[in-house]
């Protein structure tokens, strides 16, 4: 039993290390026509959005539509690194569905 809570503590730590890699981990991407970027951390948190061109002179369904395909793009870049990241921790453990 003492083992195991020994496991537990070292996978907490793995743990709590992987959320400060992805916490750390910025992914760019910008809008088709380079009317901005934003930064994404692996943790899913918008960092930063950078207006490339003044955003008055896009059309505003198409800024609107820009804003969503981009942040869905970069949104799914962050979960792969994320998940490249988790796979280290659990590709060890024999942990069922992971």
């Amino acid at each position: 039993m003492f083992d195991k809570m020994k496991e537990l503590w070292k996978l907490k730590g793995q743990m709590e290390e992987i959320k400060k890699q992805l916490d750390a981990t910025i992914i760019e991407g910008e809008s088709d026509g380079g009317v901005f970027k934003m930064k994404l951390t692996a943790s899913q948190e918008v960092k930063e959005i950078v207006f490339l061109k003044d955003p008055k002179d896009v059309d505003k369904a198409k800024l609107e539509k820009l804003l969503k395909e981009t942040f869905n793009k970069t949104l799914r870049e962050a979960q792969k690194a994320a998940a490249g990241k988790m796979s280290a921790l659990t590709g060890g453990l024999g942990l069922p569905g992971l």
